[in-house]
C-alpha cells in the first residue's frame, strides 16, 4: 500500500500581500521549543493556536482545546483571508523563520500524515535556492507561493545554507472530503506504508520531553532504529 511522501497542493496564493504585512509585523518571534532537532536560529509567531495564545508555539497534537485565532491573527489579512478559503477544521497556524545558516536536524513528527488524518501544508514566503528540504531522502524544492505537503511522519530534514532567512506559513489541518478532492488534483510523491511505529514515536516523543542526557540517548536509539527501517 502507498502512503504520500509529499504533494504540490493548488491553491490561490497572493505571495505579495503576504509578504507585505510579515514585513510589518512586530518582531516578537520566539525561538522554536525543540532546540534539540536544530541549531543556528529557528524562531515561530503563532497565528493560531490551541486555545488561541500567542505564547503556545507547540502544535499540541493531543490537546483538547479549542483552536482559534491569536491576536497576531488580526495583523495578517492576507493570511486570514487565506484561511477562510480552507474548508477543512484548521488547527495551528504558525509563521516559521529558519534563519541563514541554520539547520533542522532529521528527525520525525508524531503521526502528523494525510493517512492518519491529518495534513501538514508548506507555503514559503521568503525562500532562496539554497535551501534544502528533504523528506525521506527526497529533496522537495519549495518556491515563494507555492503550497507543499509534506508527509511529517517521515524522516524529514532542512538546512539554510543561503544568504537571506527562510520564512514559511506552516498550516496543520484535518482531512476532510474537501482536503482529498485537493489532494487527488496534486502532483503527488509516494512511497511503500511503514509497519506501524505509533508507539514508539510516542515513547520517544515522551523521553525528548523529559530532554535529560540518558532519556535523550535513549530516544536517540529509537530514532536510529526507525531511521534504518525508513
Amino acid at each position: 500500500m502507498l502512503m504520500i511522501r509529499s504533494a504540490k497542493i493548488d491553491l490561490a496564493i497572493n505571495i505579495l500581500a503576504l509578504r507585505q504585512e510579515i514585513l510589518l509585523l512586530p518582531n516578537s518571534w520566539s525561538p522554536h521549543f525543540n532546540t534539540y532537532h536544530y541549531e543556528g536560529e529557528w524562531t515561530v509567531l503563532s497565528l493560531r493556536s490551541a486555545g488561541g495564545h500567542e505564547d503556545r508555539i507547540i502544535p499540541d497534537l493531543m490537546s483538547e482545546d479549542t483552536y482559534a485565532d491569536t491576536p497576531l491573527m488580526e495583523q495578517c489579512p492576507a493570511v486570514k483571508q487565506l484561511m477562510d478559503t480552507f474548508q477543512c477544521p484548521v488547527r495551528s497556524v504558525r509563521l516559521l523563520n529558519l534563519k541563514k545558516g541554520a539547520i533542522i536536524k532529521e528527525h520525525r513528527d508524531l503521526d502528523l500524515a494525510f493517512e492518519n488524518g491529518e495534513a501538514r501544508l508548506h507555503i514559503p514566503i521568503f525562500t532562496n535556492e539554497q535551501v534544502e528540504f528533504y523528506v525521506q531522502q527526497q529533496r522537495i524544492r519549495m518556491e515563494p507561493g507555492d503550497c507543499w505537503y509534506i508527509n511529517a511522519n517521515l524522516p524529514h530534514r532542512v538546512a539554510n545554507y543561503g544568504p537571506s532567512d527562510r520564512i514559511h506559513l506552516v498550516i496543520d489541518c484535518m482531512v476532510n472530503d474537501w482536503m482529498r478532492e485537493l489532494f487527488d488534483r496534486s502532483e503527488k510523491s509516494h512511497v511503500a506504508e511503514e509497519r506501524k511505529t505509533g508507539e514508539l514515536l510516542k515513547m520517544i516523543f515522551e523521553l525528548r520531553l523529559q530532554n535529560t542526557a540518558i532519556t535523550n540517548r535513549l530516544a536517540d536509539e529509537l530514532e536510529q532504529s526507525l531511521l534504518e527501517q525508513a
